[in-house]
C-alpha cells in the first residue's frame, strides 16, 4: 500500500523525531533530518531509505539546495507534496542566510556580497549572473537573476540589468556571477561587460559599485583589483 511505511512504524528508539527531542538535532544524520520533513516513505521503502536515496541522487545536501521542483520530482518516490516540503525547507534555509529573513542586509565590503550569495552560487555547474539592488544606504532591496549560461555581451544586456533597478528606484547595483571551474580570474569578456555596465549606470544615475566573481569557496572583487 503506497506511503504505508511511516516514521511511527519504526521501533521507538529508531524514530528520528524521538531521537531529535531526546538528543538534539545535531545527533541526527542528514537522512534522518530529511525523514522528519518527508514523514512517510513509499510502498517499497521506509522514509529513512527514501531520504537517504534522495540525498544520494541529489549528490548531497548541497545538491538538494540547488534542486528545482522538476529535479526533485524526477526522483522515484518524490511527487508534488514531498517536493513542496523539501523546497519549503530549502527556501527557509536560504532566507535564514540572507537578507530575506526580514532583517536589513547592508553591503559594506565585497565579503558582504560573498556572504550573501556564496551559499547559493558556489556550487552551481552553470554560470549565473545575479544583480544586487541597493538603496542610498547600500541596504539590499532586491536580488535578481539576469542570465544563465556563459557570459557574453550579447546575453548580458544593460536593459535587463537596469530595468528592475529603475522600477525599484535603486541608487546602486552590484553585479555578481560565478565561475563553475572555481577559478575566479576575470575573463576579457567579464571585464568588458563590467565596463559597459559601469558606463550605462553613469548615464542612468545608478552606480555600479562592484562586480564580484564567485568560485567554489573564494571570490574576487573587480573593484578591489582596480578594474572598475
Amino acid at each position: 500500500m503506497k506511503d504505508s511505511l511511516k516514521i511511527m512504524d519504526l521501533p521507538k528508539n529508531e524514530r528520528p523525531q524521538e531521537r531529535l527531542l531526546r538528543y538534539g538535532a545535531i545527533s541526527l544524520s542528514n537522512s534522518e533530518l530529511l525523514a522528519i520533513i518527508l514523514r512517510t516513505g513509499t510502498s517499497k521503502e521506509n522514509v529513512l531509505q527514501l531520504s537517504s536515496r534522495v540525498i544520494k541522487e541529489c549528490d548531497g545536501v548541497q545538491g538538494i539546495l540547488n534542486s528545482s521542483s522538476e529535479d526533485l520530482m524526477s526522483i522515484s518516490g518524490i511527487k508534488e507534496a514531498k517536493a513542496s516540503q523539501i523546497l519549503a525547507l530549502v527556501e527557509l534555509s536560504k532566507r535564514f542566510h540572507s537578507y530575506s529573513s526580514g532583517t536589513e542586509y547592508k553591503i559594506k565590503t565585497p565579503k558582504d556580497v560573498a556572504d550573501l550569495l556564496m551559499r547559493d552560487m558556489g556550487s552551481l555547474n552553470k554560470e549565473v549572473l545575479k544583480v544586487i539592488y541597493l538603496n542610498t544606504k547600500n541596504i539590499v532591496i532586491g536580488v535578481d537573476t539576469v542570465s544563465i549560461g556563459s557570459l557574453n555581451s550579447s546575453i548580458v544586456h544593460p536593459r535587463e540589468v537596469f530595468s528592475y533597478a529603475i522600477k525599484k528606484s535603486s541608487a546602486a547595483i552590484i553585479v555578481c556571477h560565478n565561475h563553475p571551474s572555481g577559478d575566479v580570474t576575470p575573463s576579457i569578456e567579464d571585464i568588458n561587460i563590467t565596463k559597459r555596465l559601469k558606463e550605462c549606470g553613469k548615464i542612468l544615475g545608478i552606480d555600479l559599485l562592484d562586480h564580484i566573481i564567485i568560485g567554489k569557496e573564494n571570490y574576487l572583487s573587480l573593484k578591489e583589483k582596480g578594474i572598475i
